[in-house]
């Protein structure tokens, strides 16, 4: 039998699932990406708020572009099963603030009239870097020149996507995508709603064949949509509300509430993602299949552990990075999580260029060593070979891939031309470090080292020096 509704009573009672009514009251939330992330992160925030018996926190989830996820969660009432699991142990739970699904590609109509919907309070975003574009502002707009139409309140539209300033970026997006025949609406945006910034941070892998398993023992019941993550999570929101009292609620379910989130998104960016980048690519290149297994091997921990210290911190405002960057490692190193350095190099080139380049030109300006940085950026460019060192090839999932295997290719012929051609890509590197010789020459260096002696060698030459 499968989880549902009317099998949720026969779970074990060990196993946390939703005490209060999914039925009878209209979502107010209507989150866009309904991905595993918003899964087993800010879902399980509203479970909370349910919980505390507040009804106006179910969600309306819309999945973007995967129908298949979609009917899966509707065959299951929105009900999944949720492993956490760290060093402090395992528990399973099973939230239930998700009531409703739509898919956006193949039911606009419905989404535009969730956003639309009387209950609506919120929209919430993990729509990814890639997914800000025209389109997702246009089904914004509409959504909400429906309700400035009809007379209704505004809402609070948060991203939580790893973009800095994801709140300002959203809001400018959305203002872009208007005619001039819109300025009433424009007034009504700024007046009554509200695009906090925000940052998210859990570890949240794919769903993987062990987790179902794992879950359908845990549950005895089938669950073709469970999850895996950390114990540990983080959501700092900007205090920007179209509701203020909405703060003291957030807080209450452990949400930290702040006008700074610059800093904790600055310090998530270049420590656990710029991290998390560097170690995938390694990972993809070497053979090794997941995070853990990359930060198990010494060299490559010292590695980590250096480059946050050395390269990124000098350059963060957040005053605890030493013991966020402690926190990071032993996450990384979770057992439980097997987060596949695959999944994370997707859509490296949308994603670099805000967790790299930012902490190299600090360096840069302070006269200081960038190596770490250099060498991550080496592996980079082997990686665009899409072969890893044991010969067996792999798929560049990337919106530029076409384009960096077209100039990966020619590292084997021409490796310094190489590196010059893609070192010169603004789009990754920004103006100004394709214009700084000493940078080009020693990620060439780097590069040169992980032709002949492969990316282990590379490091740890590095981390002994």
């Amino acid at each position: 039998m499968h989880l549902c509704a009317l099998t949720l009573a026969s779970l074990p009672t060990d196993i946390h699932t939703p005490i209060y009514d999914r039925r009878r009251h209209a979502p107010g939330v209507v989150h866009l990406g309904l991905g595993a992330f918003h899964r087993a992160h800010q879902a399980m925030v509203f479970d909370q708020l349910l919980a505390n018996g507040d009804t106006r926190w179910g969600i309306h989830g819309i999945g973007m572009t995967r129908p298949d996820l979609v009917h899966t969660l509707r065959a299951q009432d929105g009900l999944y099963a949720v492993r956490v699991a760290d060093g402090m142990g395992v528990k399973w739970q099973v939230p239930g603030a998700l009531w409703r699904m739509n898919v956006a590609t193949t039911e606009r109509d419905a989404v535009v009239q969730a956003i639309a919907a009387p209950s609506t309070r919120w929209v919430t975003l993990t729509v990814t870097e890639k997914g800000y574009t025209p389109a997702l502002a246009q089904l914004l707009l509409d959504g909400l020149r429906q309700r400035q139409q009809g007379g209704l309140s505004g809402i609070t539209v948060a991203s939580c996507d790893n973009l800095q300033g994801n709140g300002h970026k959203l809001l400018a997006l959305v203002k872009a995508a208007t005619t001039t025949e819109s300025s009433e609406l424009l007034r009504w945006i700024d007046t009554h709603c509200a695009f906090p910034c925000s940052m998210v941070d859990r570890i949240v892998p794919a769903a993987t064949t062990e987790v179902l398993a794992a879950a359908s023992q845990a549950l005895g019941l089938r669950d073709d949509a469970s999850l895996s993550t950390e114990g540990f999570w983080e959501w700092v929101i900007e205090d920007r509300f179209a509701d203020p009292l909405d703060a003291d609620l957030l807080q209450s379910a452990g949400v930290r509430v702040t006008p700074d989130v610059h800093s904790y998104e600055e310090a998530k960016l270049r420590m656990l993602n710029g991290s998390h980048s560097a170690m995938a690519l390694m990972g993809a290149v070497t053979g090794r299949p997941f995070i853990a297994s990359c930060i198990g091997e010494p060299a490559i921990r010292r590695f980590v552990h250096r480059l946050m210290s050395r390269e990124v911190a000098p350059h963060l405002a957040r005053s605890d990075w030493a013991d966020y960057r402690d926190a990071l490692i032993a996450r990384f190193g979770n057992p439980y999580l097997k987060h596949s350095v695959h999944q994370i190099a997707t859509d490296s080139s949308q994603k670099i260029p805000q967790r790299w380049p930012p902490s190299v030109l600090g360096q840069i300006a302070q006269d200081a060593s960038f190596e770490h940085h250099a060498l991550a950026a080496a592996v980079l460019v082997r990686y665009t070979l899409g072969v890893d060192e044991q010969g067996q090839t792999y798929a560049l999932n990337d919106p530029q891939a076409e384009s960096l295997m077209v100039l990966g290719a020619a590292q084997r012929t021409e490796p310094e031309a190489c590196v010059r051609a893609l070192l010169a890509r603004e789009d990754l590197w920004g103006s100004v470090l394709p214009q700084n010789s000493a940078w080009i020459a020693r990620v060439t260096h780097w590069h040169q080292h992980i032709l002949q002696h492969g990316v282990d060698h590379a490091v740890q030459q590095l981390t002994e020096a």
